[in-house]
């Protein structure tokens, strides 16, 4: 049997950074010396993956009482505690991503709390460890920060032993899902019960994120995600086991022994563990030929009675394969080989010795890639003759030329540039194993494991020995590579996709540049300047084409000022593509000589990727039918500024432009990762569901492309939704959808009135008209034709009669939502009573209250993109010949990577802040406890240290975090 998680489930080398110990231990917050902490990490049970699942509840931290709520968007509340436990038996597949969280401390302990913890997790509350300094690294998550059940704001509830039962009969495994789940995400096991029977429920993450708060213990959508992610791996696990356990009935090879062992594995990694050995191999290999040809029996003896072995006796000339002695000996030396690199015992030993050593992995220039560098081949020639590489490519790979690493210390962007370097055959990558291994394993194998049980002649001794290297070296090493390998690409892959999720989820939530015309332009040489002027509500008010880089430049000035003066137009959006910086320096110049006076006119650059995609793509010819794809572009380019949330959503998020090596990733995870955080956005910042456009309604959570088109012909047919319960009136539209859609989707009365009265007053009066759902079955839904106040605040449906009631109890009306009059009366009121007591008084949960105190007292049309940043307007140029070392500038940070992030300062080329460069004492508090302290969209102030203008590189160095 699987005596342990961390045998079993990675064979490979053990985590290599120290803090993870430290989070091992178990937190005794009333007795600061912590007695028993050195023993946690020497405990070998094979139930100990449990056992501290079991007892997080005794002894589990109280809730420290520094900790605040973090008030990001409209989560409030989501206050996390450290958890005091670390699953060991997990490996890296199991390291959690960091949540979004900040904790506010005194400012007497600040300072020496930063410098004592550094990023290592540990808890809070607990004796001070020296930690070296680069233990923060810019390019590694932190441990998961969990609550635990001590400091839980829900209300835990009593384990329903049915429910979980339940779980255990239908998976059909010897461990239990919640105990196991609890175990590997760090959450307490009432909160994972919680979150699996909503995900049987079909509860979408923004849901259970907003309002079911109470149950999931205030977790994030992040932090969600990574229960569901468990929880679906787990649940292939179990498929996936009796899946084989079926194949190995078949085959008449399974005992009662081996379907415990295969039941009891607790990932895809530990159960391939306990089935190769049993898995049918090649048909071609040596050792099925040489039991082919009978040999299988004198292998057989050799180990069993070896004294009474004869090869002679299996010599049959002219029988190939079997002609001579020597040829049955190798025979006998492939079955045995075979035997050894299969056998679970063997395999363990092996990874044992390996994780006590120092393994490297190595990556140089092929040979290929060095000649092709050599004679400089073409491009043409190269795509003639099908070669994926050229010598621009091989350039960019010059660091890993003669690269090596520990396999322990390599960072995730250095896996995957070897990785693209290898899959474009300019690199050729090895895993290199100490020869020590060998040696040890060799002696072990010889003298131990694979001794013969009786005395055996020194030609059958010889054999062994034989078999032993061969299966070493041609079945075990390339083995252990293989395993190596795969754990380090997963775990670079996953750090990818955490760092272009958290880069997607700021690049969307920057707050939109309303009010105001914005001329979208698409910039270009030959096919000149794309021009689109749109209104402030992104409608196209005109399109136009000029040549800013041909002769008769005045012309298309002149062009140019009539436009902005026409349309009254103060806002440039620029195209960061080709001819970028000489439209930015045409404009610049108009601007410098007040050539559209009056106006106040200025610009930005923003990325335009993935723009001419989405101007060929069915949702633009749909949306704009009568427009050249060039135009297209232009507009979905000043599109993103106005509202780039709304314009985002339509382009896959993989050719935005952020992210870090996101096309050698998984493109199954990555889709799943990016889809979760695009709904997490749009959720969360609500749709106005009379205007928002069919793309945008697809990714609103219990909406879908099927869903949102039945909204947009109900919308069409019978006019503007008059409050939420219409929507029930809509084709597929069922009761759970309804539930999960609701919250997020508002009725905005001022958007209502002035579609209402640019309809005909029949056309108004049509959706006044009593409506009914009729059904096969069953009897019509009526619902009410009247506006409700609150269908324009994020308070769910199912709380309405508590809103009322609360509005009751402190005086207001529904009318007077968002004002003045309002907010002070309901802070009043929370002044005199607390929020647990109101919730009492109201029979409602204190989460449930607080979400109603703030959609009542947030202001008509609340944003919460309005807490981020918007895009940088400017009026002047500065070339990056103007830079000087020690010159202090800002930027926006445009783009981050594993290795570092790269800041937009103005220049027409981005610099980068090295991980190194981004330390703690940089950083606001509430930044200081991510492993990524800069995302898309954050202002800093850096200085200068150099710049490489022939390589088009500049290096920065962050002074501050702008606020």
């Amino acid at each position: 049997t699987v005596s342990s998680g961390k045998d079993s489930d990675e064979w490979g080398p053990p985590e290599p950074k120290p803090k993870a110990k430290t989070a091992k231990r178990t937190v005794e917050p009333k007795a600061p010396k912590e007695p028993k902490a050195p023993k946690v990490p020497k405990e070998p049970k094979p139930r100990a993956p449990r056992k501290p699942a079991a007892e997080r509840k005794t002894q589990a931290p109280k809730r420290p009482k520094d900790s605040v709520e973090d008030k990001a968007g409209e989560d409030k509340g989501e206050t996390q505690t450290y958890c005091p436990e670390k699953a060991e038996k997990s490996g890296p597949s199991s390291r959690m991503k960091e949540e979004r969280v900040s904790f506010i401390v005194s400012e007497a302990h600040q300072a020496d709390r930063w410098a004592d913890e550094g990023s290592s997790q540990a808890e809070l509350r607990v004796k001070k460890e020296k930690v070296k300094e680069e233990d923060f690294t810019f390019d590694e998550p932190c441990l998961k920060k969990q609550k635990t059940s001590g400091a839980c704001l829900g209300q835990p509830t009593a384990l329903p032993s049915s429910e979980a039962q339940s779980l255990r009969n239908e998976l059909n495994m010897n461990w239990n899902m919640i105990q196991l789940l609890s175990t590997l995400t760090c959450v307490e096991q009432w909160v994972c019960l919680n979150v699996v029977v909503l995900l049987r429920e079909e509860n979408t993450v923004p849901f259970m994120v907003r309002y079911r708060k109470e149950m999931i213990n205030h977790m994030d959508a992040d932090a969600v995600r990574d229960v569901q992610m468990v929880y679906e791996e787990l649940c292939s696990v179990a498929k996936k086991t009796q899946s084989v356990i079926q194949t190995l009935k078949k085959d008449g090879v399974l005992t009662t022994e081996l379907e415990q062992n295969l039941r009891s594995c607790q990932s895809a990694n530990e159960l391939d563990h306990v089935y190769s050995p049993y898995k049918k191999g090649s048909k071609l290999t040596k050792a099925r030929r040489a039991k082919a040809l009978g040999l299988e029996g004198a292998a057989t003896a050799l180990m069993e009675t070896p004294h009474s072995l004869d090869l002679r006796a299996f010599v049959k000339p002219g029988t190939e394969g079997l002609s001579s002695v020597e040829e049955v000996a190798t025979g006998v030396e492939h079955i045995l080989a075979d035997m050894i690199a299969k056998d679970p015992d063997t395999l363990t030993y092996v990874k044992t010795l390996c994780e006590k050593s120092i393994v490297t992995i190595q990556s140089s220039v092929s040979k290929s890639a060095l000649k092709d560098k050599e004679q400089g081949k073409s491009v043409s020639d190269q795509k003639k003759k099908g070669e994926p590489k050229n010598p621009q490519d091989i350039d960019k790979f010059q660091l890993y030329f003669d690269f090596t690493s520990n396999i322990q210390r390599i960072q995730p962007h250095q896996t995957l540039a070897i990785n693209r370097g290898e899959s474009l055959k300019i690199l050729t990558v090895k895993v290199n194993i100490p020869d020590s291994v060998k040696s040890d394993f060799t002696r072990w194998c010889i003298n131990s494991r694979w001794r013969p049980k009786t005395f055996a002649r020194e030609e059958l001794n010889a054999i062994i020995r034989n078999a032993v290297e061969d299966s070493y070296k041609r079945l075990i090493l390339p083995f252990l590579t293989r395993g190596y390998r795969t754990k380090l690409t997963s775990a670079a892959e996953k750090e990818s996709i955490a760092m272009f999720v958290r880069n997607l989820r700021q690049r969307l939530l920057v707050g939109p540049v309303r009010g105001c015309v914005i001329m979208g332009v698409d910039p270009g040489f030959t096919h000149g300047c794309k021009l689109a002027v749109l209104s402030p509500t992104s409608q196209i008010l005109h399109t136009d084409v000029v040549y800013l880089n041909n002769p008769g430049q005045q012309r298309e000035a002149d062009k140019l000022r009539h436009l902005m003066i026409k349309y009254s137009c103060t806002r440039v959006v620029i195209g960061n593509g080709t001819a970028c910086r000489e439209t930015e320096s045409f404009f610049s110049d108009l601007i410098s000589r007040r050539y559209f006076h009056p106006l106040d006119v200025s610009y930005c650059i923003t990325s335009e990727a993935g723009a001419s995609i989405y101007s060929v793509s069915p949702e633009a010819v749909k949306e704009m039918p009568d427009l050249d794809p060039n135009l297209r572009s232009a507009v979905s380019i000043g599109r993103r500024v106005q509202d780039p949330l709304a314009e985002l959503v339509k382009i896959d998020p993989k050719h935005i432009g952020i992210g870090t090596y996101q096309h050698d990733v998984s493109a199954g995870a990555l889709k799943a990762a990016l889809g979760g955080v695009v709904q997490e956005c749009v959720s969360f910042v609500g749709v106005d569901i009379n205007i928002c456009s069919e793309i945008l309604m697809r990714h609103v959570a219990g909406l879908n492309a099927g869903r949102a088109r039945s909204i947009a012909e109900w919308r069409k047919k019978k006019g503007p939704f008059i409050n939420r319960e219409q929507l029930k009136l809509v084709k597929g539209m069922g009761p759970k959808s309804y539930q999960q859609c609701a919250g997020f989707i508002r009725i905005n009365p001022q958007t209502l009135q002035s579609i209402k009265s640019s309809l005909q007053p029949e056309a108004a009066a049509a959706p006044e008209k009593s409506t009914a759902k009729k059904g096969k079955g069953k009897t019509g839904v009526s619902v009410p034709n009247s506006f409700n106040p609150l269908d324009q605040t994020c308070i769910h449906p199912e709380s309405y009669h508590v809103a009322q009631r609360f509005l009751s109890l402190v005086g207001g009306h529904v009318d007077q939502i968002g004002s003045a009059a309002l907010r002070n009366c309901v802070e009043s009121k929370v002044r005199t009573s607390c929020v647990e007591d109101l919730a009492r008084t109201l029979d409602t949960t204190p989460e449930t209250l607080q979400l109603i105190i703030d959609g009542l007292t947030q202001p008509p049309g609340f944003d919460i993109r309005h807490n981020f940043g918007q895009v940088d307007f400017k009026r002047g140029i500065v070339s990056m010949s103007d830079l000087k070392v020690g010159t202090v500038l800002t930027g926006r940070v445009e783009n981050t990577a594993l290795f570092g992030a790269f800041v937009d300062i103005g220049v027409g080329r981005s610099g980068l802040i090295h991980k190194s460069k981004i330390t703690l004492d940089k950083l606001p508090v509430s930044q200081r406890r991510r492993s990524l302290a800069l995302g898309p969209g954050e202002r800093v102030e850096v200085r200068v240290l150099n710049v490489d203008s022939q390589r088009g590189r500049i290096g920065l160095d962050l002074i501050r975090v702008l606020q």
